[in-house]
């Protein structure tokens, strides 16, 4: 092979590996801090799902969660939130009697804590009984998906 067709070759497979590589950075690097391991791993996988799925995951916000339609489209067009972040707040908002509108604008306005602390503010504690309903909520919304709830517990 010539050295310029080595070069061509290693250029095109930098090309071809560079995206893959640096989106699974970009999903590496996020971490929702929630606390709660297992709910972490579920909300990563909700992050892919709702990139295959985005209406069917807008649904499930909008029908059981009492999210905005609007709200969660604009958000998630602009790619400002990510999806498990979303989920996460339609959830403690459902758990702590809350609106999803008023738990995002939380998150937005500072997390320093991680969603652990923002969940502390709401009277969702590790392990408690608003904690358990919230996992059991995740596990609802695998259920009307149709998809099996990913490992972690």
């Amino acid at each position: 092979m010539t050295p310029f067709r080595h070069s061509l070759l290693l250029a095109c497979l930098l090309g071809l590996l560079a995206p893959a590589a640096f989106a699974q950075d970009a999903a590496a690097a996020w971490a929702p801090a929630t606390g709660d391991a297992v709910v972490d791993v579920r909300l990563a996988d909700i992050n892919r799902y709702a990139a295959r799925y985005p209406e069917a995951f807008i649904d499930e916000l909008v029908r059981y969660f009492d999210a905005p339609r609007p709200l969660l489209q604009d958000l998630l067009g602009r790619q400002e939130r990510k999806p498990g972040d979303l989920y996460y707040a339609c959830a403690l908002a459902r758990v702590s009697g809350r609106p999803c509108r008023g738990v995002i604008e939380a998150w937005a306005t500072g997390h320093a804590d991680g969603w652990q602390g923002i969940a502390r503010d709401l009277g969702v504690a590790p392990g408690g009984a608003r904690a358990k309903r919230l996992r059991e909520g995740v596990a609802e919304s695998y259920r009307r998906w149709g998809r099996p709830l990913p490992d972690g517990g």
